[in-house]
């Protein structure tokens, strides 16, 4: 898991799935593929990991921190979605074949936890 947590820490896009016409998985992607699958297995060790990625990782592994948080506790998800929501650092994301560019707070603002 350390390997997942580490390419998290450094991710430069959040993509959900794959990307672009050749339908790739991005390494920050396939680690946060990996993480969720893991969360009911090692929900005590990771929980501090991905609080930790709340305030250290990039603007991308901090978006997957907290997807995955609130995955593992839904409360403490939300509640990492609203300290986001005010975080103004640029965004790359891509969704399919179409990349785009937000800002965290605003990915956070309209992230379906908050009712957006």
């Amino acid at each position: 898991m350390d390997e997942q947590l580490t390419t998290l820490a450094r991710a430069e896009t959040v993509a959900f799935g794959p990307v672009g016409f050749a339908a790739k998985t991005l390494p920050e992607t396939q680690a946060y593929l990996d993480l969720a699958d893991a969360l009911d297995r090692h929900a005590r060790t990771l929980r501090p990991q991905l609080e930790r990625l709340l305030t250290e990782a990039t603007p991308a592994g901090r978006v997957y921190a907290a997807d995955l948080l609130y995955k593992l506790d839904p409360v403490a998800g939300r509640d990492a979605w609203y300290r986001l929501a005010a975080d103004r650092s640029p965004l790359s994301t891509f969704a399919g074949c179409v990349m785009g560019r937000t800002t965290v707070a605003e990915y956070a603002a309209h992230h379906d936890t908050l009712g957006g």
